[in-house]
């Protein structure tokens, strides 16, 4: 009895299904390649495609591999995706450089990649953050022109518009968003907060466009662009509204706001101005004295004087006063029809 025991064990772990590839990450090596990693059981293919669709017709550019690494040829100069097929059951899994590779941009990134409801995932090449794009090149725009943005929602005041603007619609003919306001009653509002809970308010100070935001997201007219100057605090809350909305869990929306410390490009968020021909612009000021600090402007990690995540305590405040993220969200025209529209719109 206890062989019979033994030997069905056995045949019922060896009829198991292999796991499914896990853990891919795509990093840019130079200009002309990535290396892809990723865990799974059995060997992989590597395909590249112009499109964000997971079809595994194509020739791989990596056959077999079993390394869980590879390098493949990716031109930066071009958006292109890459689709991993595992040898066991076939399946696909279509991935991306997260940070496009801009010469003179500043975290611009693609949502696309992450775990949401129902099992699904926040689709590729769709819905893109950023920081502001004063300096971007020649070569920057025609790999930015080949995203198919439909849509720019500058989250920025009157002040940052004034002296950076973008011009990513000029190029591209999208359609261009912006809801005038002043930046001195936001920063006075977080200088206020003494370090703690520095985006308290913020929801409500930035209502109209957070609304814009989700109003052309649900429009589905080609991918969506939103940025402010660092692309992280104003783009880091609007990031968390839109992945909340689509399922996905707070652990995930917490890493990818924290991106923001390590793919800042200050240095390309504000063309080189004289201060003293902008004394009254704070946006102005702001940069100017963060340049005569030791090292110049940097990202600063995001987190509060007590060693908080400014977003965990942006999520605490929604929770308590909203009842979550779509408490909130049902304050700006946003309902739970809308929400169910952008998970059938943004997730596969």
């Amino acid at each position: 009895m206890r062989l019979k025991t033994a030997f069905a064990l056995a045949l019922f772990a060896s009829a198991a299904p292999a796991l499914a590839i896990d853990s891919v990450m795509v990093s840019r090596i130079d200009a002309d390649k990535v290396k892809v990693t990723w865990t799974d059981a059995d060997p992989v293919d590597i395909i590249v495609t112009d499109t964000p669709i997971a079809a595994g017709a194509a020739v791989p550019a990596v056959k077999a591999n079993r390394k869980g690494e590879a390098i493949v040829a990716l031109p930066a100069s071009k958006r292109q995706f890459l689709v991993l097929r595992d040898g066991g059951d076939a399946s696909l899994t279509l991935t991306a450089e997260r940070e496009l590779p801009l010469a003179r941009g500043s975290n611009f990134r693609d949502l696309g990649g992450y775990k949401a409801a129902g099992g699904k995932t926040v689709r590729w090449g769709k819905i893109f953050r950023s920081g502001a794009l004063p300096l971007l090149t020649d070569e920057d725009y025609t790999l930015l022109g080949g995203l198919a943005i439909g849509t720019i929602v500058d989250l920025r005041s009157i002040e940052e518009r004034e002296v950076a603007a973008t011009q990513l619609d000029d190029r591209t003919g999208a359609l261009f968003i912006s809801n005038d306001y002043s930046l001195k009653p936001l920063m006075a509002n977080m200088g206020s907060m003494k370090g703690e809970y520095v985006y308290t308010g913020m929801e409500k100070l930035l209502a109209p466009q957070y609304r814009s935001l989700f109003k052309r997201l649900l429009a589905d007219d080609g991918a969506v662009m939103y940025h402010c100057s660092a692309g992280q605090d104003r783009t880091g809350i609007a990031s968390a509204l839109i992945l909340s909305a689509l399922g996905v869990d707070r652990e995930t929306i917490l890493a990818d706001y924290h991106l923001s410390t390590q793919l800042r490009r200050p240095q390309n968020e504000m063309p080189p101005l004289d201060p003293a021909d902008y004394p009254t612009n704070p946006i102005v000021q702001y940069y100017a004295a963060a340049a005569k600090k030791p090292g110049g402007v940097k990202a600063e990690p995001l987190y509060s004087a007590s060693g908080k995540s400014h977003l965990a305590q942006f999520f605490e405040v929604i929770d308590r006063d909203y009842g979550g993220v779509e408490g909130y969200l049902a304050t700006i025209g946003i309902t739970q029809v809308d929400i169910a529209r952008l998970r059938a719109l943004y997730l596969e």
